[in-house]
């Protein structure tokens, strides 16, 4: 089969187009997301630390620490794996830290987002771009 220049320039088009579709659906989704955790409130930036590495040589095991003191619950997302939500933690009144570790799986270089709901009610957020060089999930 041959193709005219034309017809191969619209096929390459169409693939980087049709490449960039998950991400800006993804947004989305995490936009969602959040709004179903914080029903829409404002979100300061004070209140919530992760701590994440700059650099993960491998998706699969990612080390996050998030701390957020006074908070009642804490949201992790990953805006660009395939399924963003990554957990959710729960602060009782008797937990002795609003503070979470875990290991989580990044599809590739991507924003980890923490939002927290602190203990007035008000929510906090703060995100992290974390680059990783062999992706977890499928990548």
């Amino acid at each position: 089969m041959n193709f005219t220049r034309r017809e191969t320039m619209a096929m390459a088009v169409g693939a980087a187009l049709t490449s960039f579709l998950p991400f800006r659906a993804n947004a989305a989704v995490v936009d969602d997301l959040i709004a179903e955790f914080t029903g829409g409130a404002e979100m300061g930036e004070e209140g919530v630390t992760l701590t994440a590495p700059e650099i993960a040589e491998n998706g699969n095991t990612v080390p996050i620490e998030v701390s957020a003191p006074g908070a009642s619950a804490i949201l992790i997302l990953a805006a660009g794996n395939p399924t963003p939500p990554v957990a959710e933690f729960k602060f009782g009144p008797l937990a002795g830290s609003q503070t979470a570790s875990t290991r989580i799986r990044l599809a590739g270089t991507q924003d980890v987002i923490a939002i927290a709901q602190l203990g007035d009610g008000s929510f906090a957020r703060t995100s992290k771009t974390i680059k990783v060089t062999i992706g977890g999930c499928g990548g």
